[in-house]
């Protein structure tokens, strides 16, 4: 069993090769939970939702997230009434929102939730969350504090950023089934996607005894997001530069180094690798650019093959 840590569109997209060239019962993947949050009365969860309609098939494929085909009827009349229209919910997307709060508030954990959504979507890899315990990701900004999907859609990262909070980490426990997953005598490895380290890694590691369990792990490889000092997709560089870290995959490998055994880099960035590897870790270059399907297995076997140590 592999099991990958993810959040965002890059991770989905490696949690989808994954899912590509893993038996279902080879992979569980745990995704970041720090940027749900309660919108129109709603329960949001973003990342869950990212991953979860890109391993069902149903992504919008331009944007990564939201839905296919989707269509606007309920903001354009939201709006029209004077409603926020800053966080834009599609009319399908809404749907899962709402099933989702409605079972929330019949009992059921957000675990049980996300399994039920994706039973009915045809996901028959383990997607789980990474606590049931609500972990609000916020940060400091020249503005002041600001709730993370505020900072994110709202102000578009514009804000020059100071800080990162993971509220409630220290006390939140790991939903049942990472803890298994990292308890379990059939792991072999675990793969950190390209995800924004900061963003939607570090509230997964933040949680009581998953780094620990990390370090203690066989084999732990990461994919940096960084490609050529610049993000794939979204602000990690930015945020990379205003908290005093190098934007390159030498910052990436700086900000891992104590939890990783091998970081998956770009050939652009193969003059790193010397580097990287003076600080301790394996540095692989290969192409981590996943533009179709096949850039998305083709980066997930090479990660398979490290976890398992048949990379010659």
């Amino acid at each position: 069993m592999i099991l990958a840590l993810a959040g965002g569109v890059g991770g989905a997209k490696l949690a989808d090769g994954l899912a590509r060239s893993l038996d279902p019962r080879e992979l569980v993947i745990a995704v970041n939970t720090g940027d749900d949050f309660e919108h129109l009365g709603l329960r949001v969860s973003p990342d869950l939702d990212t991953v979860m309609y890109t391993l069902a098939g149903i992504a919008n494929p331009v944007t990564g997230w939201g839905q296919a085909g989707e269509s606007w009827a309920f903001m354009e009349a939201l709006e029209r009434l004077g409603g926020p229209g800053w966080f834009r919910l599609g009319d399908r997307d809404l749907a899962t929102h709402v099933e989702r709060t409605q079972r929330l508030g019949r009992g059921e954990s957000l675990s049980q939730v996300t399994r039920g959504l994706c039973e009915r979507l045809g996901v028959r890899q383990a997607l789980v969350p990474m606590s049931d315990d609500p972990v609000p990701t916020r940060v400091r900004t020249e503005a002041g504090w600001l709730d993370f999907q505020h900072y994110f859609v709202r102000e578009q990262c514009r804000p020059a950023l100071g800080a990162i909070e993971y509220q409630g980490a220290e006390s939140a426990r790991p939903s049942a089934e990472l803890r298994a997953a990292l308890d379990s005598l059939e792991l072999e490895g675990v793969v950190i996607c390209p995800s924004n380290p900061y963003l939607s890694v570090a509230p997964i590691l933040a949680l009581p005894g998953v780094s620990h369990a990390l370090q203690a792990c066989r084999t732990v490889v990461a994919v940096s997001p960084i490609v050529g000092g610049e993000a794939i997709k979204g602000p990690a560089a930015k945020i990379m530069r205003e908290l005093g870290a190098e934007p390159t995959a030498l910052g990436i490998a700086r900000y891992y180094a104590r939890l990783v055994d091998i970081l998956v880099i770009d050939r652009a960035d193969a003059a790193l690798v010397p580097e990287i590897e003076a600080l301790g870790l394996r540095a692989v270059a290969c192409d981590t650019i996943m533009r179709d399907a096949e850039g998305r297995a083709r980066l997930a076997r090479e990660c398979i093959s490290l976890v398992r140590g048949t990379r010659s």
